[in-house]
């Protein structure tokens, strides 16, 4: 039980569970004591547990297309700090070095390729890193080595490139299209795909649906990042 002195205009509360201190979540083996020796601690401030946080609250409150992939790197950065942080140094080493390789070309094709594959869909950052033959810590790594940005915003481009393909293709309702990619309404799709391009979805497909669309990927990236 916990008791406030005063009203809080808000609170987060954040539940890990014991498999996101597992040796999957992370790139080298977890020492199981250390999981154990994590104890209940009040009145401490770490600034990078307050970021991570924060990051998870404004998800939260502005939903985006690949907010589960992002609220899952996260959850793993949140375990890592926690053990880094607050675990007596007296103990074993928390992650004995253990080396890896990268992510090479053709295990690389597999993950974008089951992205593509699963964009209407959940995709969660655990099932890339399967495919990858990683754990989730270090997959997160290497696929932003390889492609050059994190997972979450490569999804979230993707899903951009898919709504308005989705848009211009026909008259699918715009709720069905939000929930396929992974929104849980119109209107936080609506929201999104707004800020990305200036236009809510209904206008989208009226003034794009007989043109050819010009803008490459790279141009969504670099322009649209609000969707992610």
């Amino acid at each position: 039980m916990v008791d406030f002195a005063q009203d809080l205009p808000e609170f987060l509360h954040i539940y890990l569970p014991l498999s996101r201190f597992s040796s999957s979540n992370f790139d080298n083996e977890t020492d199981e004591s250390a999981v154990g020796a994590l104890s209940y601690e009040t009145a401490f401030e770490d600034p990078l547990l307050a970021e991570i946080g924060f990051a998870v609250v404004s998800e939260l409150k502005t939903e985006t297309s690949a907010g589960g992939l992002l609220v899952g790197a996260l959850a793993s950065s949140l375990a890592a700090r926690l053990l880094q942080k607050h675990v007596s140094a007296s103990r074993t080493p928390l992650f004995p070095r253990r080396r890896h390789q990268g992510l090479d070309q053709r295990r690389l094709f597999r993950v974008l390729d089951y992205i593509d594959a699963n964009l209407e869909g959940d995709l969660s950052l655990e099932c890339m890193a399967t495919i990858a033959c990683l754990s989730r810590y270090h997959f997160a790594r290497a696929f932003r080595q390889a492609v050059g940005e994190s997972p979450h915003r490569y999804v979230s481009a993707k899903r951009l490139e898919r709504a308005k393909t989705l848009l211009i293709r026909g008259d699918r309702p715009l709720v069905d299209i939000a929930l396929a990619l992974n929104f849980s309404s119109q209107a936080n799709f609506t929201r999104a795909f707004k800020q990305a391009t200036g236009q809510a979805p209904g206008q989208y497909r009226q003034t794009a649906g007989s043109q050819p669309s010009k803008s490459s990927l790279t141009d969504v990236r670099q322009s649209l990042s609000v969707f992610a």
